[in-house]
């Protein structure tokens, strides 16, 4: 049997991160990711790996930038305006190709907002928040167990494609504690000749730079990029689905919503309702075309999320409106309950799915 325990999310993280091999962590501390920081604080040391709380949570995205250019596994995590400073940098370590691991336990929004947990955070995440042509593979876990095989995944995708990939989480997920098997299978390592560890007898001296003056290498340079992002759309875009061959109504979310939506769709069944549930596990690449199978024969989609209405673009976008897109959001801190998105089912129902 395997070893189990029971473990806060944000620890989850912590305890994935290490046995993954990151042995380099910057951020700075904001609710309500701070228990991952303290967690690094405490193990890495241990296994002699570094943990800087950085002056800033600019900084400490710019030592990501050097731990990873110099071929380390190394990471940083934040809350949501936190992670809004961080995107200059990540920009960067898109540009540059580095492979690192960031995390954002969402809050909610926009400004200061709430310590308490929210999902708006969707469009940053997957269209880019910092500047130029870049894409970030993302992440949604929807359990504590989840948080700690896909940190550990998390790192090998980075490490596969040269790219920065981020655990995108919320508040709820960071602070339930959960039984968590640590078992850890990581892929074997990846060469990185392109790292910046000195010559070392080569003749030519690696360099890390994302700036051009040449217009057409700069071009290149975003040509390469797209290349690179088409294959990741075509190699790891994952969802998971439920009952969703005979559903009339298919719930569609993410995270702690997707875990709230699933207990609606079985109480729904339970009342003979053909309900199914399709939960993206990768936001980026988004599982479009897995949605457009299901809106062949599905009559309406139901999405909901922790914000006023942001993946739903990208459903409506996936099946080309070809069916109804209906939405039930929860916002400021607030989560749905079971029979709130129990009650929108019936309403859709009632009306036929039109």
């Amino acid at each position: 049997m395997s070893e189990k325990i029971l473990i806060k999310g944000n620890e989850a993280i912590g305890e994935a991160a290490i046995r993954a091999g990151c042995r380099y962590y910057f951020g700075y501390p904001i609710t309500p990711q701070s228990e991952l920081p303290e967690y690094m604080a405490k193990k890495l040391p241990a296994v002699g790996g570094v943990f800087l709380q950085a002056e800033s949570e600019v900084a400490a995205i710019n030592m990501v930038y050097g731990a990873a250019a110099a071929g380390a596994r190394a990471m940083t995590s934040s809350s949501s305006p936190g992670f809004s400073l961080k995107q200059e940098g990540i920009s960067y370590i898109a540009a540059a190709e580095l492979p690192c691991l960031l995390v954002n336990v969402q809050r909610g929004g926009p400004g200061l907002g709430t310590i308490q947990p929210g999902q708006a955070d969707y469009f940053q995440a997957t269209k880019g928040g910092g500047h130029g042509d870049y894409r970030l593979l993302v992440l949604a876990p929807n359990s504590v167990q989840e948080l700690f095989d896909l940190t550990v995944e998390g790192f090998d995708l980075a490490d596969k494609y040269r790219m920065p990939v981020l655990i995108l989480a919320d508040g709820a997920l960071g602070q339930m504690m959960e039984a968590v098997s640590l078992n850890v299978k990581t892929a074997p390592p990846v060469a990185k000749p392109w790292a910046v560890t000195g010559r070392q007898g080569r003749k030519e001296t690696n360099v890390v730079n994302t700036l051009s003056f040449d217009k057409d290498a700069s071009e290149q340079t975003n040509r390469d990029l797209k290349q690179k992002y088409d294959l990741i759309s075509r190699q790891e875009t994952r969802c998971e689905e439920f009952f969703t061959d005979d559903a009339d109504v298919v719930l569609v979310a993410y995270g702690i919503t997707a875990r709230i939506a699933k207990s609606a769709m079985e109480k729904a069944r339970a009342q003979g309702l053909k309900v199914g549930l399709l939960r993206p596990v990768t936001l980026w690449p988004f599982p479009a075309a897995d949605l457009l199978r299901v809106a062949g024969t599905a009559k309406a989609f139901l999405v909901s999320e922790l914000s006023t209405g942001q993946m739903i673009e990208d459903v409506e976008l996936a099946i080309r409106c070809r069916k109804p897109v209906y939405f039930y959001g929860r916002t400021g801190g607030n989560i749905p309950s079971t029979e709130e998105l129990y009650q929108q089912i019936v309403e859709i129902v009632n009306k036929g799915g039109n």
